[in-house]
């Protein structure tokens, strides 16, 4: 990720400086209280996000990673059992699965939204599985694994097609975990359910990260599980919380997961902005592509029908040229950042795991291509001008005197 000076990849210090005395009264009711873990504030918070999301819970955790981790423990997740997800993440997402004892399996993306694809899911479910009777889940042929779980990734803060990816999980009764992590307040219009459904609510769980740098993000590490089922709210805290069901009785084996009283409290200063800050951004997003509509080089976000993307990052294909551009950028002060350069399942990390180069083509295609522009509520219109002026140049071969309109 580049930094520039001028216009920045992200603005963190904007929304702190608009919610200064919010913020400072938020944390000095936390100082004040001496409940440092735990307690109303954290539970107030977890209420709200959970009715923002429409869920009926929401379990407030350290991290995203701790919140997907935690989901899939929660629900019977168990040692070597295979969650599908994809390649075009950020580590976490397999960092979960790996950490809860589970196998992480590939499958590719979307040439278009650049998220789960659902026909590589039902390919690999239909030729690389053997289905056993009905409530039994598929097992993967080649490793002999049962295949439990799928964690979609809405990537980019756009939400996967999910009616396609549930109706699979319920053909071969999988679980299905949402990697929320990016995602916001989106929404996915459901024509099984005639509904529009909010990122978090749809599948069995779902994880959130609250990095300072998310479209609702805490002045640390934060994160939380959503779900509209009570049994796993109820492991979930007990795991975040040493096992404990009450202080010194521990029912199961759990860990250092909690959310700080100080992060909840600053995030539920920050909770009722978030509707105004992702409309902010989807005009953002709607100018650009018309900004970069006459830029033959520059494919824009594609947002389907289905969905209202809130457009976490603003991700564009920009073909082989894409380094090239990166540094343009950068020696004219605009901040960019790789989304992600190095797909997972060729990580040296990953390795063992025994995909490799050519085993998720789009994934890997595009990984070269992408790159993500400045995009933040507070973005000012002559800084997305700049931008826009300054790709247009790039692509023109030139240096001074274009405008765009």
């Amino acid at each position: 990720m580049t930094q520039g000076k001028g216009i920045p990849f992200v603005d963190l210090i904007a929304p702190h400086r608009e919610l200064h005395t919010e913020l400072m009264a938020a944390a000095e009711s936390v100082l004040t209280s001496a409940m440092f873990i735990g307690g109303p504030i954290v539970e107030q918070f977890e209420r709200e996000f959970a009715k923002f999301c429409d869920v009926d819970h929401c379990v407030g955790v350290s991290s995203g990673t701790d919140a997907l981790r935690f989901a899939l423990m929660a629900a019977g997740v168990v040692k070597d059992d295979i969650v599908i997800t994809v390649g075009n993440t950020f580590a976490a997402t397999v960092e979960a699965i790996v950490q809860a004892g589970a196998r992480p399996y590939f499958v590719d993306i979307d040439p278009l939204t650049f998220n789960m694809s659902v026909d590589a899911l039902r390919d690999f479910l239909r030729s690389e599985c053997d289905a056993l009777t009905s409530g039994q889940c598929p097992v993967h042929r080649g490793s002999g694994r049962t295949v439990r779980a799928v964690m979609p990734v809405h990537l980019y803060g756009q939400m996967c097609d999910m009616d396609g990816i549930m109706a699979l999980a319920e053909e071969y009764n999988l679980l299905v975990f949402e990697d929320a992590c990016q995602a916001h307040g989106s929404q996915y219009f459901s024509k099984r359910k005639n509904v529009w459904q909010r990122a978090g609510s749809v599948g069995r769980a779902a994880g959130f990260s609250f990095y300072p740098g998310k479209n609702l993000g805490a002045c640390g590490e934060a994160g939380a599980v959503t779900t509209n089922d009570e049994q796993i709210a109820q492991r979930v805290r007990m795991i975040r919380d040493h096992g404990q069901v009450r202080k010194y009785q521990h029912q199961v084996e759990g860990y250092n997961g909690r959310l700080d009283a100080l992060q909840a409290a600053l995030l539920q200063v920050k909770l009722p902005h978030l509707e105004g800050w992702n409309s902010r951004r989807r005009e953002l997003a709607s100018e650009y592509n018309r900004l970069f509509s006459e830029i033959e080089n520059i494919q824009t976000p594609h947002e389907p029908s289905w969905s209202r993307a809130v457009y976490h990052l603003y991700v564009v294909v920009c073909g082989d040229k894409r380094d090239e551009l990166q540094r343009y950028l950068t020696d004219r002060n605009i901040g960019t950042g790789l989304h992600y350069p190095i797909p997972l399942h060729i990580q040296e990390a990953y390795s063992h795991l025994g995909s490799g180069p050519g085993s998720l083509p789009e994934t890997e295609r595009l990984a070269g291509k992408i790159l993500s522009l400045p995009m933040y509520p507070q973005l000012e219109s002559k800084q997305q001008q700049s931008v826009a002026e300054a790709l247009l140049q790039f692509y023109a071969g030139q240096t001074v005197g274009s405008h765009v309109r």
